[in-house]
């Protein structure tokens, strides 16, 4: 992406270097931050109409539409030089790790309303709000990032070499003679 370059080519040498060694991180942070718009629109404008006593819902919904998103922008930018999987079962993983992600983003919210009562007509419409943010966008989100960034390079996008390896050492359990081990 030639607007990324540029940035990085007037960073000064040691941040540049930082930024070069650490590209799949910003690029996923990237791409986290452009479906966090994505999910928190949608999330709003469902919670705020049609799903106004279904904050869960709303938010199941726009975490699916974020993640499919997600998939498109990390398969083809973030993690674009990794692979070695078919796309079928680099999907399947994907969706797989980014549906304990969604999971993950909604257990505070769900602690928020139904363990702590942070809604009406417990608490003002302006409190709800608030912890559901705080809750879903923030608390939520940080503990799936950390899980899918983890997942995504461990099982998902995993480097080549690491992915040959991983096969070759399954051939080799499989194929290792009788009184070896």
């Amino acid at each position: 992406m030639p607007f990324v370059d540029d940035v990085v080519n007037i960073l000064p040498k040691t941040l540049r270097d930082l930024a070069i060694r650490h590209h799949e991180l910003i690029k996923f942070a990237i791409v986290g931050a452009t479906t966090f718009v994505i999910d928190s629109g949608i999330f709003y404008i469902l919670k705020l109409t049609v799903l106004e006593s279904k904050p869960i819902t709303a938010k199941i919904i726009s975490g699916v539409i974020a993640v499919i998103a997600s998939y498109i922008l990390n398969r083809e930018w973030s993690f674009k030089g990794r692979g070695g999987r078919e796309k079928h079962h680099e999907a399947l993983l994907f969706f797989v790790v980014s549906a304990i992600g969604v999971l993950l983003s909604n257990l505070p919210l769900w602690v928020s309303r139904y363990f702590f009562h942070l809604h009406v007509p417990d608490v003002s419409l302006t409190v709800e709000n608030i912890a559901d943010f705080v809750s879903a966008f923030i608390i939520g989100n940080i503990l799936q990032m950390v899980f899918r960034f983890w997942a995504m390079k461990r099982w998902v996008f995993p480097d080549e070499i690491d992915a040959l390896v991983e096969e070759f050492e399954e051939l080799y359990e499989e194929e290792k003679p009788l009184g070896f081990s």
